[in-house]
This record gives C-alpha cells, sequence and structure tokens, in this order.
C-alpha cells in the first residue's frame, strides 16, 4: 500500500500536497511539516472510544439551561491567578498555560493542586515528562500536601481518559499538550498532527464530563506556543509566563480569556517555597525608586483592570561618535524613537549629538501609547539635569504634532496613584475636564509637550 503523506504548517495548520519553503497561507518560512495520512476505518476503535461533543439538534436560545456547575467558579485558592482567571475555574473550561523552560510552570500546577485537591474536588494530575516519584520531591520542597490529588505519569491520551473516567476529577492537569500522543497518528509525540488531535481529544473530554482541564504548552525561541496556531483557538483562557530567570518576580498574563478581562496580569516572586502572590504590585515596582534623580518618572499602565504604577527611566548622554545609540528596555523601541524625535522638532530639545537609554523598571513590558508623556519627560529631565517630583505621577499619548492625547481610565489610574501616596499627576487636558479624583489629590491637564514639561521642570 503506498504511503500517502502531506504538508501541514505548524503555525495556520494550512495543508499542501507538496513542500514548499514558505506557506502560501500566513508566509512563514519553514513551517510545512510532512504528516502521513492514514485511511479511516468504519466502527474502529479509535472511533468508539474518542468522545465528541455532537449535539442533539439545535434548540433556541432561550430553552437553554444553564448548569450551576458552569456559573459557579471554582476558587484556586491563589488571588492573584483567580484574579487573571477572571475569578476562578469554570466547569468545563479548558485553560493553556506556556513560558519558558524553568519559569515555574510546574511549580503552579503543584500548588493548584494543593490548594484545590479535596474531597469535593479531586484533582488529577498527569505528567508525560517526569515520573510520579519526580514529581513526588518537588511536591514535597513545596509542602504540598493534597489530601486528594492523584499522580499519573502517562503519554497516552485512552489510558489518561481511562483514568478520568474512574477518578472522575473535578480538575485535569497535562503537562505537557507536547508528550501527549494519539495511537492512530503515526507522527511523533508534539507534532503538528499530534498536539491538534490531543487537544481536541481533551477538550471534547471536559465539555462532556464538566471538569476544568488545565494544559502546559512549551513555546518556541520566539515565544509563541509550539505546535500549530489553532491549538490557542480550542482552547477557552490562554495564559503565558512571563519574567526573567534572573529575577525573583513573575507575571501571568492573560492573551485570551472567554470567561474574563483580557490582558490581565498577576504578579509572583518565586521563592523556595514556590510562587508567593504580590497583592500591591504597584507599590513592588516602585520600591528602592530612587529619590531627587534626573530621568526618573512614574507613569501608570492598564494591565487589564489593573492599574500598575511603574518606573520609567531614562539617560541622555553625548556621544563621541557620528551615530548617537538609542536603546529601550521594556518598550517598543520604535515608538521610543519617535517620542524622542518629537520631543526634538515640537519642544526644541537638541538630541541629535546624544544617545539615549530608556528602561521600564522592574521587568515590566508597557506597550499601551499612555506612557508617551512619562517617556518624554524622562527624556527631557535627564537632558535638562533638572529632576522632577517624585510625587508626581505623568501619562498621556503624544501625537506627532506634539499634542496629549486623551488616554482611557484616567480615575483608575489617578485612584491608584493616590492609594501609592502620590501628590498629584500631569495628564492631558481633555481628561481633565471629566475626571473625578481623590480629594487633595492635585491634577495638572496639558495641552501639548511643551505646557506638560513647563509644569515639571519649572519653564524649561
Amino acid at each position: 500500500m503506498t504511503k500517502k503523506t502531506r504538508y501541514l504548517c505548524s503555525e495556520c495548520g494550512h495543508e499542501q500536497a507538496k513542500w514548499l519553503g514558505r506557506c502560501p497561507a500566513c508566509n512563514r518560512y519553514s513551517t510545512l511539516e510532512e504528516i502521513e495520512i492514514k485511511p479511516k476505518l468504519a466502527g474502529g476503535a479509535g472511533a468508539a472510544r474518542s468522545p465528541s461533543l455532537g449535539s442533539r439538534g439545535a434548540v433556541l436560545l432561550s430553552q437553554i439551561s444553564t448548569d450551576e456547575n458552569t456559573k459557579n467558579r471554582a476558587a484556586t485558592g491563589i488571588s492573584e491567578l483567580d484574579r487573571v482567571l477572571g475569578g476562578g475555574l469554570v466547569a468545563g473550561s479548558m485553560l493553556l498555560v506556556g513560558g519558558d523552560p524553568g519559569i515555574g510552570k510546574s511549580t503552579l500546577l503543584l500548588q493548584i493542586c494543593n490548594s484545590m485537591a479535596s474531597e469535593d474536588f479531586p484533582v488529577l494530575y498527569v505528567s508525560g515528562e517526569e515520573s510520579t516519584a519526580q514529581i513526588k520531591m518537588r511536591a514535597e520542597r513545596l509542602n504540598v500536601t493534597a489530601p486528594n490529588c492523584y499522580l499519573l505519569a502517562e503519554t497516552d491520551i485512552y489510558a489518561i481518559r481511562d483514568a478520568v473516567l474512574e477518578i472522575k476529577p473535578a480538575l485535569l492537569l497535562i503537562d505537557s499538550i507536547q508528550t501527549m500522543r494519539l495511537s492512530e497518528i503515526s507522527s511523533l509525540p508534539g507534532s503538528v498532527t499530534q498536539v491538534r488531535e490531543c487537544a481536541a481529544f481533551f477538550t471534547c473530554l471536559a465539555k462532556e464530563s464538566s471538569m476544568s482541564c488545565v494544559l502546559v504548552g512549551h513555546v518556541t525561541k520566539e515565544g509563541s506556543f509550539a505546535g500549530p496556531r489553532i491549538l490557542e483557538h480550542m482552547v477557552d483562557v490562554v495564559l503565558y509566563f512571563e519574567g526573567d530567570d534572573k529575577d525573583a518576580y513573575r507575571l501571568i498574563r492573560a492573551v485570551k480569556n472567554r470567561f474574563g478581562a483580557t490582558h490581565e496580569i498577576g504578579v509572583f516572586e518565586m521563592g523556595e517555597a514556590g510562587l508567593t502572590c504580590i497583592d500591591d504590585p504597584s507599590a513592588y515596582m516602585l520600591s528602592g525608586r530612587p529619590v531627587g534623580a534626573t530621568g526618573s518618572v512614574v507613569t501608570c499602565a492598564m494591565e487589564g483592570t489593573r492599574p500598575l504604577l511603574t518606573e520609567i527611566q531614562a539617560l541622555v548622554a553625548y556621544t563621541n561618535f557620528g551615530t548617537p545609540r538609542r536603546t529601550s528596555t521594556g518598550m517598543d523601541y520604535n515608538r521610543m524613537v519617535m517620542l524622542m524625535a518629537v520631543l526634538e522638532k515640537r519642544a526644541g530639545y537638541k538630541l541629535q549629538n546624544f544617545d539615549a537609554y530608556v528602561n521600564i523598571a522592574g521587568g515590566i513590558r508597557i506597550g499601551e501609547p499612555a506612557a508617551d508623556a512619562g517617556i518624554i519627560a524622562a527624556l527631557a529631565s535627564c537632558y535638562k539635569e533638572k529632576p522632577i517630583s517624585p510625587k508626581i505621577m505623568v501619562m498621556g499619548e503624544v501625537g506627532l504634532s506634539g499634542e496629549l492625547r486623551a488616554i482611557s481610565q484616567p480615575e483608575r489610574r489617578a485612584a491608584e496613584a493616590a492609594r501609592q501616596g502620590f501628590a498629584g499627576c500631569v495628564l492631558p487636558a481633555a481628561n481633565k475636564k471629566k475626571i473625578k479624583v481623590p480629594e487633595g489629590f492635585r491634577v495638572f491637564g496639558a495641552e501639548n509637550i511643551g505646557e506638560m514639561l513647563g509644569a515639571l521642570l519649572g519653564g524649561a
């Protein structure tokens, strides 16, 4: 019998009859992988045992009753994780957790087991990478004493399904989806087809049994999940672990959440006892901030529904070379270069002979434009050698004409600054007209960067 093969794109899932260097659907290079196609036998063993989400037909929306189990969320007992999830785990939901190796994914799963596993809420932890003895060693180090946590070292999804039907867990943890295999597929575990089909299998299993399921996924060097891009579309929640192994803090960011706000973050500190929640990340990020130093400005970024105060540091130094150097950490480089051009053109700052370095302290990455005003203020402060009051927060989007544009949720940002002991803030004049601030908190509205720098640097 002639072997039939197809080529499947690991990024978008596009199928191709022959190999190409570039996928014609997503234009990515070297993403087409060869897979073998086997004829499907009617009534085969695999077909009989595979779960299905088959519907009994179309029904009216008003006639569908919502199960109480799907309304109530199961709290994980980890406050920062519950915040990211929108209150806890929803029955029948699928979660995908990814991050760099050694960042703490398996540690987080064990801590979830420790806080959730009980007589009424059994948990099944399945590992395809470690033995049960290795998991037990880590559990003892983390002081995990879950009374109703089951461990299973297995990669065959049918064996896992049998264990699920026997134990009937309320939560299933899979570490990791790239190690799982479906026996009907000849390709190796971690291939595009295996990851896609195994994820679909667990999705059907979770929906059928109203069981929450957490999948751990490997990430590529670019920071995205290994395997087909469709994997993120199949699950309900996608969480990314962020952080540097040289730093103690860790971030969990929700890039997709069908049951809550997206781009919500949870802040943790990694220690010997595992991950510890940081309930006040603004104070944590501002700890150790220099007082009276030039080039230091505090701004407020919205991470989901949470206002987060962060320090922007800028250093401007005269260059001895023909082309000045520009470096940014924690923000988009092109955005920084554009803001420097606006500062030079609209405010008269001659920066063409100066190196410029901008850093978001604490390792946080800011992507929203509300930090533009803070970046410009930090650059101007260092250039003029004039410090900005440490009790003043700066926020606002900057346009190419040097104007300050309105930002979203200014009241929540100002309230967070007042809670952290700040005396006032500088923001766009359009926001000042409608904002309500706490008593004693001063607000200065600026139309453009000239007015803003005049207020912050005393007419500089």
